[in-house]
């Protein structure tokens, strides 16, 4: 899969990408052509982030009317899918469920698969269970959180892996990730990136004894 940012406040896109939404949209076509050029068995994937899908430190509160009607105009340039990215983490559970189930009504679910989610408001855990128990399959995070966004003041990065995994595999969830062995990389990359600030409760709290035990009701 390949992706490209679409800040749905101008404002934004302009000073993150020096593109406003016109321009933006011209560089998705383009992007699409090349990529109708690849032969078909090796044709990846174009999703289309939705960047401040869920408001803007600059402009305020973006209207999910028009998230939906952006939506729907990238994905009628031939690209696979769009992905929701709430890059000044400003979303909520609520806000996530009428952004994802209005474009999927007016979209088709196959279209909108994944979530970007950042925690800067302590709503990122809560926004990607809502996402999971909804139906998308593909939550970015990052590494004790590292990350953020140079036009989002305050703006920590994504939700942090570490806790993501520890959620989802409490519930009953197989994510494929080792934890253990997700912290012990942690301590490394930490070793190289002194300079950065990390998040992370379950790094910092360990482990339960219990964890990885099968849960009382295993997720569907």
């Amino acid at each position: 899969k390949i992706s490209i940012p679409l800040s749905l406040s101008e404002t934004h896109s302009i000073k993150n990408v020096r593109r406003d939404h016109a321009q933006m949209l011209e560089e998705i076509a383009a992007c699409q052509a090349l990529v109708d050029q690849v032969p078909e068995a090796d044709r990846p994937d174009f999703e289309v982030g939705l960047s401040t899908a869920f408001g803007c430190t600059i402009e305020g509160a973006v209207e999910e009317s028009f998230v939906i009607d952006m939506a729907e105009r990238v994905l009628g340039l031939g690209v696979a899918e769009v992905g929701l990215s709430d890059t000044t983490g400003m979303g909520n559970p609520a806000q996530l469920e009428r952004l994802v189930t209005g474009i999927w009504q007016r979209c088709g679910e196959s279209h909108l698969t994944g979530v970007h989610l950042h925690n800067t408001r302590g709503q990122g855990l809560a926004n990607a269970l809502r996402a999971v128990e909804l139906g998308i399959t593909t939550l970015d995070s990052s590494l004790g959180g590292l990350g953020g966004c140079p036009f989002a003041p305050g703006a920590s990065g994504n939700i942090v892996t570490e806790d993501l995994v520890f959620m989802l595999e409490s519930m009953g969830y197989t994510t494929g990730i080792d934890l253990e062995a997700l912290l012990s990389v942690r301590q490394d990359v930490a070793k190289l990136l002194p300079e950065e600030e990390w998040f992370g409760f379950t790094a910092a709290a360990g482990l339960p004894k219990h964890f990885g035990d099968v849960p009382l009701q295993e997720a569907s």
